[in-house]
């Protein structure tokens, strides 16, 4: 049985306590996984560089990546954050749902993304051509694609480390998806 606690601040570093009061006063609270991080002297600083790192994608294209990534590999609490932080920035719950499948019928250049996002990663990075010629025929570049691979890296990462944690999900659940739309 997964015993991993989530560190308070006390029980971290100072330099993870700087980033907990950073996280604090942005987001009002520390997100469960981010605190997870904090175990390691240096992974939530280094994760959170990544992850808000400058990219050729736009906020909402992020989400897509996250979203169809996360699906894929079966995270509870990405799916969960990444729903919340999909709504802020403009999807609706049916949308969101489609996202995580891999599709947009609602938008197809965002659907080329998902399609990619969910191909990379179900594929272990080896993206499909016909995944590929749907994304660059959508508009995307070469930067988007290196950005996309960046960004299902990065989700990974944490996927990762939740599913092999199970710290608790302190964002409201994810609806399931159904069955026929994985």
């Amino acid at each position: 049985m997964r015993s991993f606690n989530v560190p308070t601040r006390e029980e971290v570093s100072e330099n993870n306590q700087a980033i907990f009061d950073k996280l604090q006063a942005a987001l009002g609270f520390v997100p469960n996984l981010y605190a997870t991080y904090a175990h390691s002297e240096n992974a939530l600083g280094n994760y959170l560089t990544l992850a808000n790192s400058k990219t050729s994608l736009s906020a909402k294209e992020k989400e897509v990546v996250n979203l169809a990534v996360s699906q894929v590999n079966e995270c509870n609490y990405c799916l969960a954050a990444h729903t919340a932080i999909g709504k802020m920035n403009g999807f609706n719950d049916a949308q969101i749902l489609e996202l995580r499948g891999g599709s947009a019928s609602f938008d197809n250049k965002l659907a080329a993304l998902a399609n990619l996002a969910k191909d990379i990663t179900e594929n272990r990075g080896a993206a499909s051509d016909a995944a590929l010629e749907q994304f660059f025929n959508a508009g995307y570049t070469k930067e988007n694609l290196v950005d996309t691979i960046v960004l299902v890296g990065d989700k990974t990462i944490s996927n990762y480390l939740h599913k092999t944690t199970d710290v608790a999900v302190d964002f409201p659940a994810a609806q399931p998806l159904a069955l026929e739309t994985v």
